[in-house]
């Protein structure tokens, strides 16, 4: 995968944290708002309640392989879905597609995913599996490492095919990943030698790493979101409870 710009976030419930959102409630009003069939669909499925725990959510780790870095100007080349929960990961369930983007490949992002010109000259077009790729992802909650990309380049590539975007929960590893790191301190005698902190990476397979687990080949949709799920179940495993609330990772 790759890293992208910040987000439009959707709008936080009143009276909660920042960067919280109300998912049922915003579904309720979306699937209203909507105009395309397909997306009116995803929206009506719902979301679960904020107070699920997570060991009984519905989780589906997702990843997407774009052709650049800009959701405006780039594309998507390919999308890989593993559903999961805490206990296992369903291999056998997962869907990967290689598609078709209405840009052409730049060289830079062959070199980084690995997939060609002739790979995706007869490959579909998003929309062309779109009622399978909603269907999937409805009533579930996405499980990304950097929810920008998988966030904005999909709603982007919504604009542009139906002239409507989308907004869904996602747990973000990265970010999890981030929240740890940003509250470790210096030890007192670290402090003393003038030792400053230093920032730990949380891309992911640095993330896996400290939890060891296998390095896999990176930047390939269906592998990032095996490794994106596997990083979700040790993270949990060390640092949540299995009755978490959902929302005390979701966004």
């Amino acid at each position: 995968m790759l890293h992208a710009g910040l987000l439009r976030h959707p709008p936080a419930r009143p009276g909660a944290s920042k960067g919280t959102v109300d998912w049922p409630t915003r579904f309720r009003q979306l699937a209203e708002d909507a105009t395309d069939t397909r997306l009116k669909a995803f929206y009506a499925a719902g979301s679960i309640d904020s107070d699920m725990a997570l060991s009984a959510a519905p989780l589906v780790a997702l990843d997407v392989e774009t052709t650049g870095l800009d959701p405006v100007r780039d594309g998507i080349v390919s999308i890989g879905l593993v559903p999961m929960s805490l206990e296992r990961i369903r291999a056998s369930a997962s869907r990967h597609w290689i598609l078709k983007p209405r840009v052409p490949l730049a060289a830079e992002s062959v070199a980084v995913h690995g997939i060609t010109d002739s790979q995706v000259r007869l490959a579909p077009d998003l929309l062309h599996i779109l009622d399978e790729f909603l269907q999937r992802m409805a009533g579930q909650v996405m499980v990304v490492h950097c929810r920008e990309i998988e966030r904005q380049f999909i709603d982007q590539a919504l604009r542009v095919r139906i002239g409507e975007g989308i907004e869904f929960p996602v747990i973000d590893t990265m970010e999890l990943e981030a929240r740890l790191h940003r509250g470790q301190r210096l030890g007192w005698l670290d402090r003393l030698r003038g030792r400053k902190p230093q920032e730990a990476s949380v891309r992911l397979a640095d993330s896996r790493r400290r939890y060891g687990l296998p390095r896999y080949r990176p930047h390939h949709a269906m592998t990032d979101a095996l490794s994106t799920a596997e990083l979700l179940q040790a993270q949990v495993a060390h640092r949540f409870a299995p009755d978490t609330p959902i929302r005390d990772l979701w966004c």
